[in-house]
């Protein structure tokens, strides 16, 4: 995957847009305009701040299904990315939970956004929506129908989870990249807000032999942010961008230039010149 192909950027931030529940959760609140509005303004505040990409998550769904989510689910997250896109310029993603891939790159074959994240494309992972098996098969051969050329972003020994077997991380990676052909690879904490470790990045990026290494979870606050850094090629962050840093909060737009300004910093040596024309107006 060529990252400055599609952030324009080698060293990307990715901001998250978690979206209000959506139709069928249990907490869907009855209006999707609600939802809809939300998200148009934590998009905006997103690339206001100087983000690279916005991915866009069913994360309020829970408890969520494993696998196929509910067709009213995939319909209000392609309405939701198309006004996102109204707005912005940015590269979308989008990560249908917990491990919906195929309903996610349809979605962004249809709507031509640029990546998905997949929580477990590779091996058997037990999870609190039961075991979750990869199908890597089903989805790189879905793709290819599809004619699409949207990235695959695959989350290794995901957090929320412990595999069924125990691999290595330097086999972990290397099988989800070599046998489940990800663009690149995502290495979190164990849980929401919790960071990989130093050696485990470096573990990552030297078994990823020159595939993206993104941080998926952790980089919370602008300390460890410039550690984490040093051993990835991007990263991707949610709940330290919202207000108070709290994960039910919307994005604050003055924490996005923060982290953003923090991130640049350790990067900065190898990063190019960012774009700054990130958003456009209505027509």
């Amino acid at each position: 995957m060529d990252l400055y192909q599609t952030f324009k950027t080698r060293t990307p931030i990715i901001g998250v847009v978690h979206l209000l529940p959506l139709p069928t959760s249990p907490r869907w609140g009855g209006s999707l305009k609600a939802v809809i509005d939300r998200a148009e303004q934590e998009a905006t505040a997103l690339a206001s701040g100087g983000v690279d990409g916005i991915i866009v998550e069913n994360f309020f769904d829970a408890p969520f299904t494993k696998n196929q989510v509910d067709p009213a689910v995939v319909s209000a997250m392609t309405v939701v990315v198309q006004r996102i896109q109204n707005l912005v310029t940015l590269p979308i993603g989008l990560n249908v939970l917990r491990n919906d891939a195929k309903s996610a790159i349809a979605i962004a074959s249809c709507v031509r956004a640029q990546f998905i994240r997949v929580n477990v494309l590779t091996g058997v992972m037990a999870t609190d929506q039961g075991l979750i098996e990869g199908e890597a098969h089903q989805l790189l051969r879905y793709r290819r129908e599809l004619g699409s050329d949207v990235k695959i972003l695959a989350d290794v020994l995901v957090k929320h989870a412990r595999p069924l077997s125990s691999p290595n991380l330097t086999v972990a990676v290397q099988d989800t990249i070599e046998r489940g052909l990800a663009d690149a690879v995502i290495l979190s904490g164990w849980a929401t807000g919790s960071p990989p470790t130093q050696e485990d990045l470096e573990l990552a990026s030297g078994a990823a032999k020159g595939t993206p290494v993104f941080i998926g979870s952790g980089a919370d606050d602008w300390e460890n942010v410039a550690t984490l850094l040093q051993a990835a090629d991007g990263v991707i962050v949610s709940s330290s961008l919202k207000r108070h840093g709290r994960i039910e909060q919307p994005i604050d737009p003055i924490r996005v230039s923060q982290f953003v300004e923090a991130a640049h910093r350790t990067w900065n040596s190898k990063s190019p010149s960012k774009s700054t024309q990130q958003i456009k107006l209505h027509s």
